[in-house]
């Protein structure tokens, strides 16, 4: 880290919780600025997130959920929260199973980022999923209801951003993925 660079770091003060839920809490943050002042900044912490691509040939398997915030039906690769204790590609690989009834007998990082890195302490981390099997069915969440497809990735880089393809992870997920794909 260069001199110039030091002088941008903020140092972290009181935090307070200000909303618990089973998925993320929101904190209350005291920050002083470079220059000794005092601030304050709202922060989401939640688990880090998995999100996985299932490669099929020349298709990715999708999966097709509804989504609260935006109300709509969303087409997304298979993902989720990592569980306590558990190490990324563990979360990766269980949520592939639960969301698609789908092993993965390779699994390859693509890349860790923030979701959002003014409000969001956690990371999601990216994986490609290769030679798939599928010994039996999903294990969905009691409030999950999935639907599972196959789309060529074609037609997933076509439609990306569009009002089905509309989850801004995925598409870093697919960018991971084609620069992975490329080198």
């Amino acid at each position: 880290m260069s001199d110039s660079d030091k002088s941008l770091i903020w140092t972290e003060g009181a935090r307070k919780p200000l909303l618990e839920t089973k998925i993320f809490t929101v904190n209350s943050v005291e920050a002083i600025s470079p220059e000794g002042e005092k601030n304050e900044y709202y922060v989401i912490d939640a688990n880090d997130w998995v999100v996985v691509i299932p490669v099929i040939d020349e298709s990715f398997l999708m999966v097709k959920q509804w989504r609260h915030g935006s109300k709509s039906l969303s087409v997304e690769f298979p993902g989720g929260v990592v569980e306590k204790g558990e190490k990324p590609e563990e979360g990766a690989a269980r949520e592939l199973l639960e969301e698609t009834g789908c092993n993965t007998g390779r699994l390859v990082h693509l890349g860790t980022m923030s979701p959002n890195p003014a409000i969001n302490g956690n990371r999601v981390h990216f994986f490609a999923a290769y030679d798939l099997t599928a010994p039996g069915k999903q294990k969905l969440d009691s409030d999950e209801y999935i639907n599972c497809q196959k789309i060529s990735q074609k037609e997933v880089c076509q439609n990306m951003a569009s009002p089905e393809y509309q989850h801004s992870l995925m598409a870093a997920a697919l960018g991971l993925f084609l620069i992975k794909k490329s080198v």
